[in-house]
């Protein structure tokens, strides 16, 4: 039988945000209280694997979720940058119900067209990135298993692509809760399984 290699691909912990604005690639929004207490039932729950590496975008959410993962192994968090969140137009700005930019005209431009979408990085770059990003990790873990800390949307976006899906969707359908873990199960260089759960849920 060939050997499995797992890639658990780790959305990062709740994010302390007060003022409810979309954070994106912006610099300084860390884990709030019941983040870190999310990362640290993720490390439980990846406790007994047999991971050698675990690798989180460079944003400090992704950080501050990793490290607790990589201390139970005795690891570094290393950084690699196609794990990031995804780039978006409407980044710094309120975009909650009744409030956000998508009431106002001057940014309808923005919205023309979900099934790229207009308003951020393109799906399908966001899945080649994030390929690209689950490859890398897979050869270095060769037979035993990797974590790789990222973000909602690009973790979802890989899922899909690599499930043969369509990439555009709904967001609140999205299989991706905080601090969860989607792991791939690979058989030599084929896609055997997909898991998903959700250790930090209660």
């Amino acid at each position: 039988m060939t050997e499995q290699t797992r890639v658990h691909v780790v959305r990062h912990g709740e994010v302390h945000n007060p003022d409810g604005i979309l954070y994106g690639r912006l610099p300084g929004f860390r884990l709030s209280d019941t983040g870190r207490a999310q990362a640290a039932a993720v490390a439980d729950e990846l406790a007994d694997r047999d991971i050698v590496a675990v690798v989180a975008s460079p944003l400090q959410r992704a950080q501050e979720t990793a490290t607790p993962i990589a201390a139970k192994h005795g690891l570094t968090v290393d950084t690699d940058p196609d794990l990031i969140e995804s780039a978006n137009f409407f980044e710094g700005r309120r975009v909650g119900p009744g409030d956000g930019a998508w009431r106002d005209p001057r940014f309808w431009w923005q919205l023309r067209n979900p099934f790229m979408p207009s308003w951020g990085e393109p799906y399908a770059e966001i899945a080649a990135r994030m390929s690209a990003a689950v490859d890398k990790a897979r050869a270095r873990a060769a037979g035993q298993e990797v974590v790789c800390v990222s973000h909602q949307l690009p973790v979802w976006t890989l899922r899909l692509h690599l499930t043969g899906r369509r990439l555009w969707h709904d967001p609140r359908r999205r299989e991706c809760g905080l601090a969860s873990v989607t792991t791939l199960v690979y058989e030599g260089d084929r896609l055997v399984d997909v898991e998903y759960r959700q250790p930090a849920a209660p």
